[in-house]
């Protein structure tokens, strides 16, 4: 290991003339115009942070630069969350270029909201950018705000109190206070406009953008901050890592996608993780580690043969593919049935099942995937027991089954309302009667069609990579709520934020010849 010289609080300037500060780290010894790893971070520069990634990096030979992004620690101006990280991030590229340590080549690294901030240049960043080591992140988080078309409301409120806190004296501490402070917000019946001033004691400005631009998120405030369009024209070597229980997980793969149809190779990695879970955090420090040695000193003796490595939960193993999705997975349709069933054959002629969602008492969540929480699977038998929730559950299983893919619902509902959501949820039941989460998914539906009209509806669940074990059930459940995950859908088609009326819906599912309610499940055959 090498011996590390740091410099502090660097003033980068920035075109509009706020100064950004950032630290440097070099090897005293062999580090003249080495590559540079930079880092951009809204979340502070020192501490267990700079120590690991910081010196953690420049022992192994490399130059760090991490930056506190604008608006927080030390750096000038107002965080605008996700609005100056293209400007603010190209600024300090060119600052970096004109520094007489700089040799030519540098990488980015970073989870999370610094991962979003690699891409938010990195279309543009130059030959000079050799790689990326992203995690836990994607190239646009409007999609994981409004997931499914509903408002992602304990993580976007839980966040945005984080990041409040963090301004404030004795803000270190806001990782563990700020999920307390939205859960009681989330549980005070206030409307979703004030919950941000329960949580933080005032109006935080990115929480009330993110409602006024829910109705239509296709707008010109989220022109400069997504990044997915760019991501094929994206030169720099990328390698991946998430989580089954990440929040982020559904559009981090599809940049992995756009990358293969740009004809790039990332690599990519998924282990049982969720957002905040400190176990990805050696994982991500090792495959960085081997990417920057490949792509910017020669040397790739750390990386493995195939790109793709997945955690398969249920097996508790690791495993290696050459491409996501994995190539010997098949689509299989398992259908809705008579008496609450799961199966693979077509379902009889039957009468819908109905449940009532009252938004003034919305369906709860047990566990899934939320920003600052433990993501990890929970047993859903209290939730099952709600006459809101609908269950259909397989026969056990005669042997090992092992879905690794995209996850996927056909549904035929009628409401009595045209606003509403529609929830699905896949579970493994175990012999015991322990009910788990595996993945979920949401699809909030508006006025396409009239009250009462059967309508087909798809719903996009997380991805999986879960072996059900022989003598296991697969079960499904359809509901219309998952708070506080998503926020209540109040049946009226009003702005989340308004109050007032709250609208029932009575929900019917069918599962017959003509209406044929099914998942999609994506089935592999068991290894070992």
């Amino acid at each position: 290991m090498r011996r590390v010289r740091v410099r502090r609080d660097l003033p980068i300037p920035m075109p509009d003339g706020v100064t950004l500060l950032a630290d440097h780290y070099a090897p005293v010894r062999g580090g003249d115009r080495a590559p540079v790893i930079l880092i951009r971070s809204p979340y502070g520069r020192r501490g267990l942070f700079g120590w690991m990634c910081g010196r953690g990096f420049a022992r192994r030979g490399f130059q760090v630069v991490i930056q506190s992004c604008r608006g927080g620690f030390g750096s000038g101006g107002t965080l605008d969350p996700l609005g100056d990280e293209h400007d603010d991030g190209l600024a300090t590229v060119a600052w970096m270029r004109a520094q007489p340590w700089y040799g030519g080549s540098f990488a980015m690294f970073g989870p999370s909201y610094l991962g979003y901030a690699q891409w938010a240049i990195a279309a543009e960043a130059g030959p000079e950018l050799k790689a990326m080591a992203t995690q836990i992140t994607a190239s646009q988080f409007r999609d994981a705000a409004y997931v499914g078309g509903a408002f992602a409301l304990e993580s976007a409120l839980s966040w945005t109190t984080l990041t409040d806190a963090m301004s404030r004296p004795f803000g270190g501490t806001a990782m563990l206070t700020a999920p307390r402070l939205t859960r009681r917000a989330v549980l005070s019946g206030r409307p979703v406009a004030e919950l941000d001033q329960v949580s933080a004691g005032r109006p935080l400005p990115f929480f009330q953008d993110l409602l006024e631009h829910h109705a239509d998120p296709a707008v010109p405030y989220w022109d400069k901050r997504d990044f997915s369009p760019k991501v094929g024209e994206v030169e720099a070597a990328v390698t991946m890592l998430g989580g089954w229980y990440d929040v982020f997980l559904p559009w981090q793969l599809k940049d992995y996608q756009a990358m293969r149809a740009a004809g790039r190779r990332p690599y990519l990695t998924i282990g049982p993780w969720y957002h905040v879970d400190r176990r990805h955090g050696r994982p991500a420090m090792a495959d960085a580690l081997a990417w920057f040695r490949a792509h910017l000193l020669d040397d790739p003796s750390g990386l493995r043969p195939d790109p793709v490595r997945l955690y398969v939960t249920g097996a508790e193993e690791w495993r290696d593919y050459p491409d996501w999705p994995v190539p010997e997975m098949r689509p299989e349709r398992w259908h809705l049935q008579h008496g609450f069933g799961l199966g693979t054959e077509l379902p009889r002629e039957d009468e819908p099942d109905r449940f009532r969602y009252h938004p003034d008492h919305p369906t709860p969540v047990l566990g899934g995937p939320v920003l600052l929480a433990d993501s990890r699977p929970r047993d859903q038998r209290r939730l099952e027991a709600r006459r809101d929730v609908l269950v259909y559950s397989s026969a056990a299983l005669e042997s090992d089954v092992e879905l690794i893919g995209p996850v996927g619902a056909e549904l035929f509902v009628r409401s009595s309302t045209p606003y509403v959501d529609v929830v699905v949820r896949v579970c493994d039941v175990h012999p015991d009667g322990r009910s788990l989460n595996v993945c979920e998914g949401v699809r909030r539906l508006g006025p396409d069609s009239a009250a009462d009209d059967i309508r087909r509806v798809l719903v996009d669940l997380w991805p999986v990579g879960h072996r059900f074990a022989r003598d296991h059930r697969i079960r499904v459940h359809v509901a219309a709520g998952a708070y506080p995950t998503i926020a209540r859908n109040p049946g009226t088609g009003q702005s989340l934020g308004l109050g007032g009326e709250m609208v029932p819906a009575d929900v019917e599912v069918f599962h017959s010849p003509e209406h044929p309610s099914a998942m999609i499940l994506p089935l592999c055959a068991p290894r070992g």
